[in-house]
């Protein structure tokens, strides 16, 4: 045996000695931090594929919020290796997963400051930025670590604001003053700046009226160049559709509009504000994402019909209202956007009205409609009525999900009947539909 493995040895050495570059990348690509830094010490070759700037364009960071032995050293491993290999980074992703207290808050914005120092200093090609779900607004974030994180974050905004072309603080909740100060920011070295994609969802703390801050409307007049924005309805104002259309319209594809209750939602928008925008930005598409605010009368006020809206998600939470009615939004309200809108996800406690009926005529007047989603009480045969429009070619659905409540324990009877229309429409669903309908109990 082991003159048989003298033998085998020096042929299996030379499999690995010639493997090509792009292989062995790939396979250093799959490895987690601890293996490539295992893998870089077996010979030259591999450690300096361990430098291969393929490996490090994409950046992942996640930081725990609880105190655990396991994750003790992820603040000083994060910095060691952003300060080894951070001029490679295009991608950088941060996350700091719900701080138990403000000892880790203090940790994270040292951690912070030291790793985005580093990136300042060392890296210019840096295209994407994500820190989503900070909340600042909670108590473990004490003033003084809030601000200095803000101050780190403000200044390295400053110095790679001409490279990002990406920038998602999702979840900041901040209030306008130093939320506009991080995103004024970005244009500091001149009037304007280069980003593309701005997600503010939720970035400003709940129940503020952003909308009438002249502060806020005057940020937002820096930005020349965006693709896609995502903000909270509470940030919508005539002058910032006005600023939209003369500083992007030649650019800008998408809006996502989160309306939120607890976000104020009262503000009147002109109809001629949307119309106008819609005229220069013709590609422009609008969707809206409702968090509990279900009432016909608000909605009517929010959705203006010369809004180009393409995705509409109304959610109530499981909370039900006898005093409320879905009826005349499904009729009456959303048919007049049924040239454009192209996906339609519904969540609520419909138990005082049936509204099977209502749902199939909306789904057959939206002829663009491909996405269906909906959790609600609807009769099982809902499902059927649905599979032989799309047989019939009334509907022109991809992607069909439905979860149907019901008031009893248990669900055997529904998941009986949705099998039997399953099987019946069987080779339909296989060839046309993401499908996935299923019988649920409120009990």
């Amino acid at each position: 045996m082991d003159e048989e493995s003298e033998l085998i040895q020096p042929e299996d050495q030379s499999y690995w000695a010639n493997l090509p570059d792009v292989c062995l990348c790939r396979v250093f690509w799959w490895l987690g931090d601890k293996d490539r830094s295992r893998a870089a010490l077996v010979c030259r070759k591999w450690n300096q594929m361990m430098y291969s700037a393929n490996l490090w364009r994409y950046r992942t960071i996640t930081f725990s919020g609880r105190p655990s032995r396991v994750h003790a050293s992820e603040f000083e491993s994060a910095l060691w290796y952003i300060k080894k290999f951070g001029h490679y980074l295009e991608h950088l992703e941060v996350r700091f997963l719900s701080p138990y207290n403000a000892v880790l808050t203090k940790k994270f914005q040292v951690t912070m400051q030291g790793l985005l120092s580093c990136l300042g200093k060392s890296n210019n090609r840096l295209k994407s930025l994500s820190i989503q779900h900070l909340e600042l607004d909670r108590l473990v974030w004490r003033n003084s670590i809030r601000s200095s994180f803000l101050r780190s974050l403000s200044f390295f905004l400053k110095k790679m604001g001409k490279h990002l072309d990406y920038l998602n603080l999702k979840g900041a909740r901040l209030m306008v003053e130093q939320g506009c100060h991080v995103l004024n920011s970005l244009s500091y070295m001149s009037n304007e700046n280069v980003i593309s994609e701005l997600n503010i969802e939720d970035y400003f703390s709940h129940h503020l009226a952003v909308y009438s801050s002249p502060q806020f409307k005057q940020t937002m007049s820096t930005f020349h160049n965006l693709v896609s924005l995502t903000l909270n309805y509470n940030c919508i104002s005539d002058e910032l559709l006005e600023n939209l259309c003369e500083n992007n319209a030649s650019t800008l594809w998408t809006i996502n509009i989160k309306c939120h209750i607890h976000d104020p939602h009262e503000q009147v928008i002109w109809g001629m504000s949307w119309a106008k925008l819609a005229r220069h930005a013709t590609n422009l598409k609008v969707n809206f994402f409702f968090e509990r605010i279900m009432k016909y009368e608000c909605l009517a006020r929010i959705l203006l019909q010369e809004i180009p809206v393409r995705s509409l998600s109304l959610r109530s939470c499981y909370f039900s209202d006898p005093d409320w009615s879905m009826r005349p939004t499904l009729t009456d309200l959303l048919p007049t956007f049924r040239h454009t809108l192209q996906k339609l996800t519904f969540e609520f406690n419909n138990n005082h009205e049936s509204l099977d009926e209502e749902l199939h005529v909306l789904i057959l007047s939206c002829r663009k409609l491909y996405y269906f989603k909906i959790w609600a009480f609807l009769d099982v045969r809902f499902v059927e009525q649905i599979l032989k429009s799309q047989e019939e070619g009334r509907c022109a659905l991809r992607t069909f999900k439905v979860r149907i409540y019901t008031n009893r324990y248990e669900t055997s009877e529904e998941d009986r009947t949705l099998r039997e229309i399953y099987m019946k429409y069987r080779k339909l669903i296989d060839s046309e539909l993401n499908y996935f309908v299923i019988a649920y109990s409120m009990m």
